[in-house]
């Protein structure tokens, strides 16, 4: 991006630092804008819908998981992060646009003695699952907004990191230190054998096995050392 102011996101569904305003994805990342005006008048032509509803605010927050879709040109994304942390618009069918994961953050009864869950992209559920504990992930269907399956946060599931150095990175829960008072400390494996650590909260479960729920972006979560970028980019003649 160019200049020097950049688009507030409105309040939404995901927090200013961690979210993407609906003209940066059309104008810096599709290109079917050209400037904030025209961002302006797609989204008040009813053009773009964020996990199946329409949004007419070009500032509206986008944020993890979240699928925005385009109806005129048959477009359909998955908003995740690469493994150097930025989000990346991933490509999917209208199948998986059908749903989305949802990580739960808090578990408590409402006043009314219903039981409720909060996800990380501010759903409340109603009367969920009993299993339902925090940290666990949840698919829901977005036409409904009701939740089918539960991925249960253990060792051994799939996860992928949304925050910190290592966000974009997926592997395997390895191992959970929990520190009371203080920050649980997690220990995640990829698939290529790289072990490293981070705060449980920054963890994103994505599947109980090795078959995650969702299709993944390019490069599927694992991170290359210096060196290795080098060496593809010189492989591709780009040096």
């Amino acid at each position: 991006m160019g200049g020097v102011f950049a688009p507030r996101p409105s309040q939404g569904p995901h927090k200013l630092r961690e979210c993407l305003p609906i003209c940066i994805v059309l104008r810096e990342r599709l290109k079917y804008a050209l400037t904030n005006k025209e961002c302006m008048q797609i989204c008040m032509e009813r053009c773009v819908k964020i996990d199946g509803k329409v949004r007419t605010d070009h500032n509206f927050p986008a944020g993890f998981m979240d699928v925005i879709e385009l109806e005129k040109s048959g477009d359909r994304f998955r908003l995740l992060f690469d493994t150097k942390g930025r989000f990346v618009l991933h490509r999917i069918n209208r199948e998986e646009a059908q749903y989305k994961l949802c990580r739960i953050n808090k578990v408590y009864i409402s006043q009314n003695k219903i039981p409720v869950a909060v996800t990380h992209d501010g759903r409340t559920l109603r009367y969920p699952d009993p299993d339902v504990k925090v940290n666990d992930c949840v698919k829901v269907d977005i036409a409904t907004g009701k939740m089918s399956d539960i991925i249960k946060f253990e060792l051994g599931c799939m996860v992928m990191l949304t925050r910190g150095r290592n966000a974009g990175r997926i592997g395997t829960l390895m191992h959970i230190e929990r520190h009371d008072g203080s920050f649980s400390i997690v220990t995640v494996q990829d698939s290529k054998g790289n072990s490293f650590a981070t705060r449980l909260g920054n963890v994103f479960a994505i599947s109980s096995d090795n078959a995650p729920q969702i299709t993944l972006p390019k490069g599927r979560g694992i991170k290359k050392t210096i060196l290795q970028e080098r060496a593809e980019a010189e492989a591709r003649g780009e040096l």
